[in-house]
């Protein structure tokens, strides 16, 4: 596994471990309902938001693996079209 992969899922787990900390904070707290429904939709808001960041890094990061992968193709296949080449004359 890559060094990425693994920093990508130690920052996902410590988001819904932060998430769920949170949470249990704001559930066991001595607050009024309403204040604590407060708390958890604001909360939630933040970890929609973190969701969305991470969803956004985590496609651009595929689009550029795809297109490094698309010239890698074409540089072999051109390669290997080369090399048909040579060996026909």
């Amino acid at each position: 596994m890559s060094k990425k992969s693994d920093a990508g899922k130690f920052a996902l787990a410590a988001g819904i471990g932060a998430a769920l900390g949170a949470i249990g904070g704001l559930l066991f707290a001595p607050k009024s309902g309403k204040e604590t429904r407060a708390d958890i939709k604001e909360k939630a808001g933040e970890a929609k938001d973190f969701t969305v960041k991470k969803a956004h890094e985590v496609k651009d990061f595929a689009g550029k693996e795809v297109e490094k992968a698309k010239q890698a193709g074409h540089k072999l296949f051109s390669k290997h079209k080369d090399d048909t080449k040579s060996d026909e004359e």
